[in-house]
């Protein structure tokens, strides 16, 4: 059997396994250090499970991802997410649909500090949802908003997806980090105009509030000062150059704990259940990325992206429809893959497929982590989805799986913006760094 072959029976082994519930890391080890087995022999198969370990521990891009994910519990256990939507509440009170926009630019503005979309669907659920039930919003609306809300998360930087992404195809984080900026600021906003449209097509979902006074609007504005100065130190000092990511996530995370009890907010059992949950989540993303270099390293070997670059130039298919495929091919594996384990799964295939054609990597990342977003908030195995109703017990699945589906139009007319204007990701990371 050629290694172009192997390659693709690999992939479909790995299939196979991820659809038999097999953990990710687990099916992407085995598969990889097969594979390699097969290619080039157990001696060589051995040494390079010996070593890929050690290469990813001590890979100074990755050492970000522990801080970020322990910035965003302290921020999670500091009611930083409450006091933003409070701010966004009375900004916005007396719109039509008001609570689930403030919702939304709650949950952007979090992810922008916490990273992970996960976490922000699950804080913002405990704390906008009673909000939005009390004011009368149907689950619907609501479920829609928090899940929608919380897929920013990964857009927004810093992103843990454009972290590792940023490892797997050898980019500069601070680059992507910047091509996401403007993308995110867009999604942000078509979901709060899918939102209003919700909300004024079906008035019956979203009452409407009586306005908030102008001494109450000012007051708020001053409300989520601590959110400003962590957004300003982390992600204003690496656009600045003043620090490298992995800096800024440091002082991100320790400026969070120190806020946190400055404030009172933050006490001794809820820091060390931070420290402990961003161990337990860092510990299985590291041995998520240490089977996706093993299974890398065996793809590179077969050839096989080579082989699906020839493939389409023989049926003289065009670029767009090439990435189409992609973009499909993306949107059904986010039915049973979450969204790391897709990003460290595709990337080794599609890449040089979408280099070859042209497209730039960079600008292919904010594809990847949009389509992603889609997979984390479509039906019926959204994760999101699942982490509202884990949050909220009594909101039936089917509230949620209605509640979401006008929101998954937001992320598609993105996705064609970015076809139309690809300097919509470009433009800024070129205007930074060149």
């Amino acid at each position: 059997m050629s290694p172009p072959l192997i390659g693709a029976a690999g992939i479909g082994v790995l299939l196979v396994l991820l659809f038999l519930r097999v953990p990710v890391w687990a099916a992407l080890t085995l598969v990889g250090f097969v594979g390699n087995i097969v290619l080039s022999g157990p001696q060589s198969a051995l040494t390079i499970a010996g070593t890929t370990p050690f290469d990813v521990a001590s890979a100074y891009t990755l050492s970000v991802i522990p801080l970020f994910v322990l910035l965003g519990e302290v921020a999670s256990n500091t009611r930083l997410s409450a006091d933003l939507f409070i701010a966004a509440r009375v900004l916005l009170s007396g719109v039509r649909g008001g609570l689930a926009i403030a919702t939304i630019a709650a949950s952007a503005c979090f992810g922008a500090v916490c990273g992970s979309s996960v976490v922000t669907a699950a804080t913002m659920t405990r704390i906008a949802l009673p909000e939005m039930r009390k004011t009368g919003y149907d689950d619907r609306l609501a479920a829609g908003a928090l899940a929608a809300g919380g897929s920013i998360g990964i857009l927004i930087p810093p992103s843990i997806i454009l972290v590792i992404y940023a490892a797997v195809a050898e980019q500069s984080v601070p680059k992507l980090f910047a091509a996401a900026l403007i993308p995110g600021v867009l999604l942000t906003l078509l979901y709060m105009a899918i939102a209003v449209l919700v909300a004024v097509a079906r008035p019956q979902y979203a009452p409407a509030a009586p306005p908030a006074s102008l001494a109450a609007r000012l007051k708020a504005v001053s409300g989520p000062w601590q959110f400003i100065v962590l957004f300003v130190v982390t992600i204003g000092g690496i656009y600045a150059g003043v620090f490298s990511p992995t800096e800024a996530a440091a002082i991100g995370a320790f400026g969070a704990i120190v806020l946190g009890a400055l404030g009172r907010r933050l006490t001794l059992p809820a820091l060390w259940q931070s420290i402990e949950s961003s161990v337990t989540i860092s510990c299985l993303l590291f041995a998520i990325i240490i089977g996706a270099n093993l299974f890398s390293f065996f793809i590179v070997q077969t050839h096989f992206p080579m082989l699906l670059a020839d493939g389409a130039r023989a049926m003289h298919l065009p670029a767009l429809a090439v990435m189409a495929m992609i973009i499909v091919a993306y949107i059904v594996m986010g039915c049973f893959l979450e969204g790391i384990g897709m990003v460290l799964i595709t990337v080794p295939v599609f890449l040089p497929l979408v280099m070859h054609f042209g497209y730039d990597p960079i600008w292919f990342s904010i594809i990847v982590v949009i389509v992603v977003e889609v997979g984390l908030i479509h039906p019926p195995v959204g994760m999101n989805l699942f982490v509202i109703q884990a949050q909220a017990p009594d909101v039936r699945i089917t509230s949620i799986y209605r509640g979401i589906v006008p929101f998954l139009i937001g992320p598609l007319i993105l996705i064609v913006l970015l076809f139309l204007f690809p300097q919509l990701a470009l433009w800024l990371p070129k205007a930074l760094y060149g």
